[in-house]
């Protein structure tokens, strides 16, 4: 992959903005925030077409809540054409991380996402796409 060089100017709020970003993320350098950030951008909007994308849904639950997992499961059946794999973690005695690999147009992938994240019990859930070229 070559590298193309150009010039940016930015308002000196940005700029502050630009390197806080840097710095919280720990990246290399200004250039390597910016081609994150334009890739991202660009990602996002395949998912607005429709495209097909790849990726996965984090769910963090208590591991006691059986019925979590019984929905979880419901909801993954009828979603078995996105679904690459499930596999599941116990972080302690009481939290439990089950992450879905998924591959599919962009608007089934997040209609599954919303469908995990929204049962009831689920503290932390996030869908996360990239582009599947």
């Amino acid at each position: 992959m070559s590298v193309s060089r150009f010039g940016v100017s930015l308002d000196e709020d940005l700029l502050k903005d630009l390197d806080e970003f840097v710095a919280d993320n720990q990246f290399a350098n200004r250039s390597q925030a910016i081609r994150h950030l334009i890739e991202k951008y660009l990602t996002e909007e395949k998912w607005k077409c429709d495209n097909i994308v790849a990726g996965a849904v984090v769910l963090v639950f208590n591991n006691q809540k059986r019925e979590i997992l019984k929905k979880s499961s419901e909801i993954q059946f009828e979603y078995s054409d996105v679904i690459l794999s499930v596999q599941g973690f116990y972080l302690n005695e009481v939290n439990y991380m089950e992450i879905i690999a998924v591959k599919g147009p962009s608007k089934r992938l997040t209609e599954i996402s919303e469908k995990l994240i929204s049962i009831k019990g689920i503290e932390h859930g996030k869908l996360v796409m990239s582009k599947a070229q």
